[in-house]
């Protein structure tokens, strides 16, 4: 029997703002990856990656919930809270611009206007620069204040490739900052309620891996007040792989929804 590969911790935002023509719902960011991409090319995206070793002991300056604060919450030892957090708004900078961080003189101000900083995303990039690093020089602190935790998914173990223990924040976009997806691991981001994601999905016009799908399912009919008010108790999600003649299926939760709107789109299960 093969020994599954071992998970690699990684953080996700789901990026949430009020739809103005619309006051109960929300629209969240999504981002599509590139064709050219290793791993899940073409599908549809949080921003978010793997935690590397600058979000370990990063010694970064804090405003918020503590590393225990969210250790409890998301069932991990206070130092991968720690690096889960700043992975988070590490990622979310670098592939949208959007800092969740205030001035150190005063922690409960917003950094509004990110393109300042955009020497400093690109070293964040690639890999030049540590977010703790670049919060010290700028004189910033991290908003920990600003995530809420919302998940956590495991990549089945029959997963041959990559696999990650994936924990879900959500956050609204702060005044005065825009998401651009500009980064080297997208083709395509935008704005859209989590409604129109999942019609996109079942009408073929893209691809949402089960993760993704039930997160936006788990959105949609939901204001950002109601959402970043919710306590969520956070359970792992660990799907199975399980091979259904020349095909792969993802068994879940709510796996019978999500591959009912997979057929109707047309999509073969992406490996």
């Amino acid at each position: 029997m093969t020994t599954p590969l071992t998970p690699r911790p990684a953080a996700t935002v789901m990026l949430i703002r009020d739809v103005p023509d619309d006051p109960g719902g929300l629209a969240v960011f999504l981002m599509r990856r590139h064709s050219a991409m290793h791993f899940a090319a073409g599908v549809m995206v949080f921003p978010g990656g793997g935690v590397d070793d600058r979000d370990r002991s990063a010694d970064i300056a804090w405003a918020g919930p503590g590393p225990t604060w969210w250790a409890q919450r998301f069932g991990v030892e206070p130092g991968l809270a720690e690096a889960l957090v700043c992975a988070a708004a590490r990622e979310t900078f670098e592939e949208s611009g959007v800092l969740f961080a205030g001035p150190a003189d005063d922690p409960h101000a917003i950094v509004g206007d990110t393109s300042v900083y955009r020497e400093s995303r690109l070293a964040l990039a690639q890999g030049t620069l540590s977010f703790g690093e670049f919060l010290r020089q700028e004189e910033l602190v991290l908003r920990a204040d600003l995530l809420r935790p919302w998940a956590n998914w495991v990549t089945p173990e029959a997963e041959r490739t990559r696999r990650y223990d994936t924990y879900f924040f959500v956050g609204a976009l702060p005044q005065g900052q825009h998401a651009d997806g500009d980064n080297t691991e997208s083709d395509h981001a935008g704005w859209s309620t989590p409604e129109q994601a999942i019609e996109d999905f079942a009408a073929g016009r893209s691809f949402l891996l089960p993760p993704t799908w039930t997160q936006l399912d788990s959105l949609a009919g939901h204001t950002v007040a109601d959402v970043l008010a919710v306590e969520r108790q956070i359970v792992a999600v660990q799907p199975n792989l399980e091979v259904k003649g020349d095909n792969f299926e993802i068994e879940f939760f709510d796996s019978d929804r999500y591959h009912a709107a997979r057929k109707a789109g047309g999509h073969r299960w992406r490996l």
